[in-house]
């Protein structure tokens, strides 16, 4: 049976609908950066998933090709997740999308090295006739946080963040924003199949004591 990181790590990946704290480890990320409201058509954030998807499917898929990964394993490829925010803004703001920047990600698995991420996009754009170029390879080292299931449309996570924010400082935290620590989005719904007061999100934020 396939490896699933959301079954074995329900603690990071299925969280309850209520705050809690969590350590997160470091991790490996398939990356792609980028600027702009994500629901534009065709814009710099779909195309980005796009690019994701194709990296990550090269690299699951490469046990019935020609370079066998030392250690690899099956696996099901992880959710989709992003980092994100505004410059000079406190937060987000979700009535101003198009100020977004963000990092979009899936997660690669452990035994996945930078040679072989090199491969892969090399691979992806050779088949797909595009060029795989902006991915990026990048270890995420996270950190303490406060995270919270949110089920519900994107727009109405305020809600959610304004009670993880009550819960963290209830705890004895504040918010530890800045540098790679963001803002932090894992999508366990496909919003193209999904009914928006159904999708699943989970919502994680830096913190640190105060």
């Amino acid at each position: 049976m396939a490896f699933d990181y959301k079954k074995e790590y329900k603690e990071f990946y299925l969280p309850k609908n209520k705050p809690g704290i969590v350590t997160i480890p470091p991790m490996n990320f398939i990356a792609v950066r980028g600027t702009g409201d994500p629901n534009v058509e065709d814009g710099a954030y779909k195309q980005s998933i796009g690019l994701l998807y194709k990296i990550a499917f090269t690299i699951k898929m490469s046990k019935r090709g020609s370079r066998q990964i030392e250690g690899y394993f099956d696996y099901v490829v992880p959710p989709l997740e992003g980092l994100w925010w505004q410059p000079d803004t406190k937060g987000i703001d979700y009535s101003r999308k198009e100020d977004f920047e963000w990092i979009s990600m899936i997660r690669l698995p452990e035994f996945v090295t930078e040679k072989d991420f090199e491969w892969a996009v090399g691979e992806a754009s050779a088949k797909k006739q595009t060029d795989s170029s902006q991915a990026e390879f990048l270890t995420y080292d996270e950190g303490l946080c406060v995270q919270c299931m949110h089920i519900g449309p994107y727009d109405d996570e305020p809600a959610t963040v304004d009670a993880m924010d009550a819960f963290a400082k209830a705890q004895g935290y504040v918010p530890d924003m800045g540098g790679f620590r963001r803002h932090h989005e894992i999508y366990l719904s496909d919003a193209r199949r999904c009914r928006p007061q159904n999708l699943k999100t989970v919502i994680r934020h830096p913190i640190k004591p105060a």
